[in-house]
């Protein structure tokens, strides 16, 4: 399997490709503040799963998984403070939050599956 088959990779990078292009419509300061952290938490999620899977042990795999989830959950943050200060609509919010839900529980699966992997080595 290569990395871009596995579907919460190609979520993630997705959602980064979205974020982005919200926070390119912000002012200077709305971007040099919340925008700079929004953007690196969410690239971070897609990153974090490429490292992992190029380490080829279950194990560094799996700790890099939960490296990417807590970029999601940071994600989450910044959109809420995004969202908060008028900074995107509430369809854009709504949109956000329901993806990095979808993409938390897919991660998730793709964690366990790796632990599956390890109690059968």
């Amino acid at each position: 399997m290569e990395l871009e088959e596995l579907r919460v990779y190609k979520q993630s990078m997705e959602l980064g490709d979205q974020v982005w292009g919200i926070v390119e419509q912000w002012d200077w300061f709305a971007k040099d503040t919340v925008g700079k952290q929004l953007v690196r938490s969410v690239d971070s999620v897609a990153a974090n799963l490429s490292e992992g899977f190029g380490r080829y042990h279950y194990r560094e795999t799996i700790n890099f998984g939960y490296y990417s989830r807590g970029s999601l959950y940071e994600t989450k943050t910044w959109l809420t403070k995004a969202h908060n200060r008028k900074l995107m609509s509430d369809e854009m919010f709504e949109e956000s939050t329901k993806e990095i839900k979808d993409i938390g529980i897919r991660l998730n699966n793709y964690i366990a599956s790796l632990r599956k992997n390890i109690a059968k080595s």
